[in-house]
């Protein structure tokens, strides 16, 4: 399956939308990571630890997003927005949305 943030994609037709799909994630980072980023924090660098659990996060919605977007029939996903929120208490939300599309090459 194709996913895409653009509109449309090159070498292919869009034959017909199939609805906006969406997934969606809420996880947290433990104790120990929320520590050794603050130290992170306080002499500079990178949070390897926050870095991770946001790839996590994004892996997770994303393939939520395509599963719905499968039972839809789709073959790929076109206009995909995602977006990082964060909850109370070092809670990270992370959603995904787009249009299902069928599509066939040019």
């Amino acid at each position: 399956m194709i996913i895409s943030t653009t509109p449309s994609l090159d070498g292919y037709r869009i034959d017909s939308y199939l609805g906006v799909v969406s997934g969606e994630t809420i996880i947290g980072a433990n104790v120990f990571k929320d520590f050794f980023a603050s130290i992170t924090d306080i002499v500079g660098g990178r949070s390897s630890a926050y870095e991770q659990v946001l790839r996590e996060a994004k892996a997770t919605a994303m393939t939520e997003m395509e599963m719905q977007a499968r039972t839809f029939g789709a073959t790929a996903v076109v206009g995909i927005d995602l977006d990082y929120e964060t909850i109370r208490d070092g809670m990270l939300m992370v959603t995904v949305s787009g249009t299902a599309v069928k599509i066939s090459k040019i």
